[in-house]
Parts: structure tokens; sequence; C-alpha cells
């Protein structure tokens, strides 16, 4: 989202950001001790008049642990190893309590500011990557990283080959500085040479949707790739070393025919 972007009246999105104290997030304390100075956990709340309504993103130095499903009033790990934080319920009613809050400034603010400022939107960007190194025939997970959503309202889907995937994760938004969000996506899979995803971002409103695409890098298994390369150094060595001595024979063969 550029500079020039700024809060529209048509959707009307509104922040609350607050930092939370440790004592109201104990299995944090519990997991990290009491050296905790250097860290910052950030909890934001956003509503607004477009799908979704709602929306909650936690995040711990800058990376988002969970997002919230208020239809289940419970935390949603972004990734497996965070589902142990996620069954903390102490703040449940504070939550409660700033959707309330939320929703009812973006309706008087709806009403006053309606027409008077310029809507905001920025070009959704994807980028896809696997989640551990690639080995193919070994169970991983692709990553669809979405950066320069404004406003938080995108569908991520996924091809293969063309073809619809499904299986794949909710979407992770989550709020940046600068009044700017970022979203994640997970699809498992099991990594074979010819593949080829793609990551489909869409948007209410847009004509075109943005694409992102996954191929392998490395066209051969590791240890095949190893495989291939001691071959070709074992190769290029034998090579090396024959023109070295076909070398060495051809230089001395005007020194032969001179003395003669």
């Amino acid at each position: 989202m550029g500079p020039e972007q700024s809060l529209g009246a048509t959707l009307l999105l509104l922040q609350l950001q607050s930092s939370l104290s440790w004592g109201a997030t104990p299995v944090l304390a519990s997991l990290l001790g009491n050296n905790l100075e250097n860290y910052t956990f950030s909890h934001t709340l956003f509503c607004q008049d477009m799908e979704p309504l709602l929306g909650l993103s936690e995040t711990f130095n800058g990376d988002q642990l969970f997002s919230f499903d208020f239809s289940r009033n419970s935390r949603v790990p972004r990734l497996p190893e965070f589902a142990a934080w996620a069954g903390d319920e102490g703040d449940i009613k504070a939550i409660e309590d700033d959707k309330k809050l939320c929703q009812e400034l973006q309706n008087v603010l709806s009403r006053i500011l309606e027409g008077q400022i310029p809507e905001a939107r920025g070009n959704p960007v994807p980028e896809v990557f696997t989640l551990e190194p690639l080995e193919f025939g070994k169970p991983n997970t692709l990553v669809c990283f979405v950066s320069n959503i404004f406003p938080p309202q995108i569908t991520v889907s996924w091809q293969h080959k063309g073809v619809s995937v499904e299986g794949s994760s909710p979407t992770f938004l989550s709020a940046i500085d600068g009044l700017g969000f970022q979203a994640f996506s997970y699809l498992n899979f099991t990594p074979t040479s010819s593949d080829v995803f793609s990551c489909n971002v869409a948007r209410e409103g847009d004509l075109f949707s943005a694409i992102g695409f996954w191929v392998p890098e490395n066209p051969l298994p590791s240890e095949l790739l190893e495989n291939v390369l001691c071959g070709i150094a074992f190769g290029l060595g034998i090579v090396g070393i024959i023109v070295g001595i076909a070398l060495i024979i051809y230089s001395r063969k005007p020194c032969l025919s001179g003395t003669d």
C-alpha cells in the first residue's frame, strides 16, 4: 500500500491495538521465563463493513502466532507448533468487549465520514515457497505469503498444473505497521520434479487475480544430484588428465623433429 493511500469511508476499517501485559498471557510467560523485556506481543483487532467483518491477529516479535475464530470464541494457531499456546482463554471476555467497541465505533464513523474520505486499496503480492528444505518424495508444506493487502479482504486458492487443489489451510490475516496487512495460506504436499503449483489471490471488485507460482528450483533429488555432480567432477578430472597428456605430447613434437 503506497503512502498516498488512506483509510476509505466505503470500507471503514478500524484497528484497535494494545500491548498486553505478560500477566495476561501466562502460557507465554511460563514458556519464556522471566527474561521478557526483549520481546513484544501484539494484539490487533479490526472490524469493517465487508467480509470478514471482524478479525483478530496476535504476533510475537512480528511473527503471527494466532488468528481468532469469533464463531467459536477460540484462537486458531497459524502453525501446529503454536497450538500449545492457543488454549489460553483468560482474555476471552476482553476480546468480546473490544469487538463490541470496534463495531460501535465503526457504525458511528461510517455515518459521519461516508463519502468524505477516498477509498484505499493495495494490490496483493503473493510469494510461494516450501516450509521445509525441498526433498522429492518427502512430505512438505507450501507456503503462500501475501503482502501489500489493504483492505483485509482476499480469497486464496491453490492449483496444481492448472487444476484446483482442496485441503489448504484457512487464510491467516495479520496486521502490520502502517495500517497494512499480510496473509499466509498453507498446502501440504509431497513434491515431485514435475510439480507446478500456483497460489491465486482474488478480491471482490477486482478484475484480475494476483498469482504466485512454485516450481522445483532443483530438478533432481538431493542424493541423486550429489551423485550426478560427483560423476561430472570425476569425468572432468579424467578429461583434464587426458588433455594435459595430449598437450605435453603435442608440445614435444617440434623439438623431436628439429633434431633429425
